[in-house]
C-alpha cells in the first residue's frame, strides 16, 4: 500500500450528532433545518450526507468508513448563509458530538462593527530596502444579526491603510481573503460578520525603501493596538503608548508596544531607522566620480606642454 493513499478504517461507522440553534436576543432550537456532512481533502471535497433537524434542533448522520486523510465538518444553512462547525475527530471513534452550531438572521444594518484589537508587525528592511508589514485585526459584531452586504460599495466593515503602503494582499483568518478588497486608501470586507466571538482579519503590504515614517491611520475607535517592530531602534509615538520587552518570534527579535484605547483621529507614528548599507546603491555615484576624474586628468594632460631638452 502506498504511504500517500487514503487509509480507510474497515467497517467503521461513526455517528455524527449535534444541535443547531438560532441566535439573537434569545437562543432557541432551529427545527427543520438541513444539516450537511462534508469531507475535505487536499484535492477538494464535497458533501457526503445530510439530515434535517428535529423539533429540538437535533440531528444525527451516519458516517461510514471514514479515512484518516480527510477532514470532516458539518454545515447548517439558514437565512441565505452557511454556518460551519470545527473539524471533527472521527478516527477510531464510534460517535462524534459536534458543538452547537449557532445561526443568526442576516441584515445589512445594525450597530457598527467594533475594532477590538489591531496588531501591526513591521519587519526589518530587506535587501532592496523595502519592509513587509502584516496586520491582524479582531472585529466584533455587537449586534444580534449577521452583518451582510447587498452592495459591494457598502462593505460590512472598512478601515484606512497607510498612504505609503503598496502591494496589498489578503491573509488567512476567520474572514476569507477572497472577501477582502483594497480600494484607494482603505481595506473593505465584503464577507459576512456574525455576532459572537471576535473574527480575525489579516492582510499584508509593503513599504517602499524611501519610507522613514509609518503613519498608522486611526479612523475609528480601537480598543487596543499592539505593535511589533523588528527594527528595535525605531521610535513609536502614540497616545498612552507603553513599551514592552523585546520578544523573540521565530528566531527574530521584535520591540513590542501597546497602546489604547484609541479614538478616531489619534496619531500613531513609527519612525524607522535607515536600512542596511548596500554598496550597490553607491555604484552610480562612484562611476560618476571616476568619470569626472578621468576627464580632468585628460584635460590636464593635453594642457601640459613638454619640457625642452
Amino acid at each position: 500500500m502506498s504511504l500517500g493513499a487514503p487509509f480507510a478504517l474497515p467497517a467503521q461507522t461513526v455517528s455524527v450528532s449535534g444541535r443547531v440553534l438560532r441566535g439573537g436576543r434569545d437562543t432557541i432550537p432551529l427545527p427543520n433545518t438541513w444539516v450537511v456532512l462534508h469531507r475535505v481533502t487536499r484535492e477538494g471535497g464535497g458533501p457526503l450526507d445530510s439530515a434535517r433537524t428535529d423539533a429540538r434542533g437535533r440531528y444525527r448522520i451516519q458516517l461510514r468508513s471514514p479515512d484518516s486523510t480527510g477532514v470532516y465538518v458539518v454545515s447548517a444553512w439558514y437565512d441565505s448563509l452557511a454556518y460551519f462547525s470545527l473539524p471533527l475527530n472521527v478516527v477510531g471513534r464510534p460517535a462524534a458530538h459536534v458543538e452547537d452550531i449557532v445561526a443568526y438572521p442576516t441584515t445589512a444594518n445594525g450597530p457598527p462593527i467594533r475594532l477590538a484589537r489591531r496588531l501591526v508587525t513591521v519587519a526589518r528592511a530587506g535587501p532592496d530596502g523595502t519592509r513587509e508589514v502584516l496586520e491582524i485585526l479582531e472585529l466584533e459584531n455587537t449586534g444580534h444579526t449577521t452583518r451582510i452586504t447587498k452592495d459591494t460599495l457598502a462593505p460590512t466593515w472598512a478601515g484606512r491603510v497607510p498612504d505609503v503602503a503598496g502591494q496589498f494582499q489578503g491573509g488567512q483568518g476567520d474572514i476569507s481573503p477572497e472577501t477582502i478588497v483594497f480600494r484607494n486608501d482603505s481595506v473593505h470586507v465584503l464577507g459576512p460578520i456574525p455576532p459572537g466571538p471576535v473574527k480575525q482579519l489579516s492582510y499584508g503590504y509593503s513599504l517602499p525603501a524611501s519610507a522613514r515614517t509609518l503613519l498608522l491611520p486611526i479612523d475609528q475607535p480601537t480598543v487596543e493596538l499592539n505593535l511589533l517592530v523588528e527594527d528595535t531602534a525605531a521610535v513609536v509615538t502614540a497616545p498612552g503608548v507603553e513599551s514592552l520587552a523585546v520578544q523573540e518570534l521565530e528566531q527574530r527579535r521584535f520591540a513590542a508596544y501597546r497602546a489604547g484605547p484609541l479614538a478616531a483621529g489619534d496619531k500613531v507614528e513609527i519612525t524607522l531607522p535607515s536600512g542596511k548599507f548596500r554598496p550597490h546603491v553607491l555604484l552610480p555615484y562612484i562611476i560618476a566620480i571616476l568619470a569626472t576624474a578621468m576627464v580632468a586628468a585628460l584635460v590636464w594632460a593635453l594642457r601640459k606642454r613638454p619640457t625642452p631638452t
